[in-house]
């Protein structure tokens, strides 16, 4: 008996996912690197861990490194990553704790 498998893509990763693209065409870079380049320059993230299934897939992550996304790209990632995260999650940005703990990027 085959199981069904439902896969739910909202509006948002839509979004998302095109600015990727968009970004990755401009810089002639991959998704992946893009990705990981973006993640590198959060404020609160101390580091990217990074799941490659083979070779190929761990040198093009590595990829990722020496080099830098330009201003404009950053924002534009950044606008299109910032959804209201689903209950419960949502008061938390609400709260007036979360941007001191939580700063603007630079």
């Amino acid at each position: 008996m085959m199981t069904k498998i439902t896969i739910r893509l909202d509006l948002a990763q839509l979004i998302f996912d095109d600015t990727l693209d968009a970004v990755a065409a401009e810089t002639g870079r991959s998704v992946p690197q893009v990705a990981i380049a973006w993640l590198l320059t959060r404020p609160t993230v101390s580091s990217v861990i990074i799941g490659a299934r083979n070779e190929a897939q761990l040198r093009d992550n590595l990829g990722a490194v020496g080099w830098k996304l330009e201003p404009g790209q950053i924002a534009r990632l950044d606008a299109a990553s910032d959804v209201m995260p689903a209950y419960p999650y949502y008061p938390y940005r609400t709260q007036e704790g979360f941007a001191r703990l939580n700063p603007m990027p630079v």
